[in-house]
């Protein structure tokens, strides 16, 4: 019987063995997969960096109706805004004027708020102490005394008949 547990566990040990190497082998595959996908991302950033505008000319080309998924390049935005024209100097004095109403009463608004705030403290403060005061009167007043009930005393029982 011991003979056949030593065989049973020498059969265990040299079908593990083996099992140890193509292990090793998997373990490596997703950090190779994942370094060939990082290196491929990298690629494709700095070349649509260097070829973009190149690439967005191309698509629109082949594809029309796929143009309009390429981002148009920034010189083109450039060259169809036009130019401002001069503002007219009435329009800036009313301008002005009506920021100069709309911070007046945007001061006020912050001057209202600010007082409220402070009757808002004050308020809550009061409360505060007065709850702080009612609290150290309930401690620092001794409990009352119950008042004392008559001892009762025991009464002897009767004696039983005999």
């Amino acid at each position: 019987m011991s003979s056949m547990r030593s065989d049973y566990a020498a059969d265990l040990l040299a079908d593990e063995l083996p099992v140890e190497q193509p292990l090793r082998r998997r373990s490596s595959r997703p950090f190779t997969r994942f370094i060939l996908t990082f290196g491929m991302g990298v690629a494709a950033t700095l070349g649509w960096q260097s070829y973009g505008d190149t690439a967005r000319e191309m698509i629109s080309n082949t594809y029309p109706q796929l143009g309009w998924l390429a981002p148009q390049p920034a010189a083109a935005h450039a060259a169809v805004a036009p130019a401002a024209p001069s503002p007219d100097p009435q329009e800036l004095k009313a301008m002005s004027l009506g920021l100069a109403a709309v911070r007046q009463s945007v001061d006020q608004i912050a001057a209202q708020v600010a007082a409220s705030q402070d009757q808002i403290t004050r308020d809550i403060t009061a409360q505060v102490q007065a709850v702080e005061q009612d609290i150290l009167n309930k401690i620092s007043a001794p409990p009352p005394r119950p008042d004392t009930a008559p001892v009762r005393r025991p009464v002897a029982p009767a004696p039983l008949p005999r």
